[in-house]
């Protein structure tokens, strides 16, 4: 649902001005005295593929650097083993935080082609918590979010994480998107939606391990990463990197510490349908 990490695109990525052109948002971060935190995720799109999977769950048990992994999570599609997948998913669920990722189209094409996307949300939300599981996290494949999408996620008490510091540079012109480069809360028509926005790739994380650090950091990455050993290990040395120079914590703390803190932005300044 993003970009993968490769020499050339870690070049992209980690170009003058490519870590937060001007469409990124950023508001004002509350001032945590002498903290300044790293949050990680893994958007779990294989779940059901026993390599990625095993992979994924052992570097989630070890918390590199200190950091509990969100694991946001593909729910199944049509003909995907569901037993297996609520095994997994509970399994995840118990060693940090979990989270709703949504692709749209197939469990290879993220972003919506059609339908209605925020019935698809609140129907996969409905079967997630049938089933005994409480995402409190989501974020959008692809990278898209629309209106009716931020309301679905703020009616199902979601944090979204789908927002961006960065548009990335597949996403065709006019494609639907959230910019915003630091948390805040995202004033709806009704009601009001808390984001702690994607920031840095994995790319992005190995370079910034070395530079000046933003205050809020969050590192996102895919189960389908680990599947190589070179980006494997390059995640395992930025989030140890990161760890020493940053306080751990993960997305259900962060937006915990928040609630009350985080500024408000109004939704037409950070959804957007290209730059």
């Amino acid at each position: 649902s993003g970009p993968r990490w490769t020499s050339a695109s870690f070049m992209r990525e980690t170009c003058a001005g490519s870590g937060g052109p001007p469409a990124a948002r950023s508001p004002q971060i509350p001032h945590m005295p002498d903290k300044r935190y790293a949050v990680v995720s893994c958007h779990v799109e294989r779940p059901l593929e026993d390599r990625a999977w095993r992979l994924f769950s052992a570097l989630q048990e070890w918390a590199p650097g200190g950091f509990r992994i969100a694991a946001l999570m593909r729910p199944p599609h049509e003909g995907e083993d569901r037993a297996l997948w609520l095994e997994r998913a509970r399994a995840a669920a118990g060693r940090g935080p979990f989270g709703h990722h949504t692709h749209w189209t197939s469990p290879t094409h993220a972003r919506p082609t059609g339908g209605d996307p925020a019935a698809r949300v609140r129907e996969e939300a409905g079967w997630l918590r049938a089933n005994g599981l409480e995402p409190r996290l989501f974020c959008g494949g692809g990278w898209f979010m629309d209106e009716p999408v931020a309301e679905a996620l703020a009616e199902l008490g979601y944090v979204d994480c789908t927002a961006t510091s960065f548009r990335p540079a597949y996403l065709p012109s006019g494609a639907p998107r959230a910019a915003l480069a630091a948390p805040a809360w995202v004033r709806l028509e009704e009601g009001r939606l808390l984001e702690l926005p994607s920031t840095h790739s994995l790319g992005m994380a190995v370079r910034a391990a070395w530079l000046h650090l933003p205050e809020y950091m969050h590192v996102y990455f895919h189960d389908t990463d680990l599947l190589d050993a070179r980006r494997r290990l390059a995640l395992r040395f930025a989030l140890a990197i990161l760890g020493r120079r940053r306080e751990p914590t993960d997305l259900d703390r962060l937006a915990a510490d928040l609630q009350t803190r985080a500024p408000e932005v109004d939704l037409g300044s950070v959804v957007e349908a290209g730059s």
